[in-house]
């Protein structure tokens, strides 16, 4: 089973095909709204517009599992993405990504080790993967690594 299989819902509910981005870089993020890192959106939104012509997009994950950071409903985050920080890129419904209730997306993800040696459980809300073309993860950054800093950016440039 590969990364493209696992089922997951967009935002609204609605089934979000990962197949979709098959053949393109996806940088997925577990997002939150109350967070002190939550000012990132600006950043993730940048890259989207940025690279997007290139077959590239930002896949945000709702998570409440870090200090109660994400407690709002499903409108509630689409509002505050969408008119706080211009949100354009696909968001999922909101998710565990540790624990016994981790979604199956996040249990490709997190044997990855980052640029520290790393693995396991997500530290905190916007921890990034970049997922390659061929599915495969082809790194991971920590919640404090900026989107549009040099080693994310270099990551997703040479994925492209």
């Amino acid at each position: 089973m590969s990364i493209y299989d696992v089922k997951i819902a967009g935002l609204q509910g609605d089934p979000l095909d990962l197949g979709q981005f098959r053949g393109h870089p996806v940088l997925v993020v577990n997002v939150a709204s109350k967070c002190g890192l939550t000012p990132q959106y600006t950043e993730l939104e940048a890259l989207q517009k940025e690279y997007a012509d290139r077959g590239f997009t930002v896949l945000g994950v709702p998570c409440n599992q870090f200090g109660g950071q994400e407690p709002g409903t499903t409108e509630e985050i689409a509002e505050f993405c969408s008119t706080t920080y211009g949100v354009t890129f696909p968001m999922t419904e909101k998710v565990e990504v540790n624990g016994d209730g981790r979604h199956p997306l996040y249990q490709h993800l997190v044997d990855v080790p980052d640029a520290e040696g790393h693995t396991g459980d997500i530290r905190w809300n916007f921890e990034k993967f970049l997922i390659a073309p061929d599915g495969t993860v082809a790194a991971r950054f920590s919640p404090r690594a900026t989107p549009k800093s040099d080693e994310v950016v270099k990551a997703i440039e040479a994925a492209l």
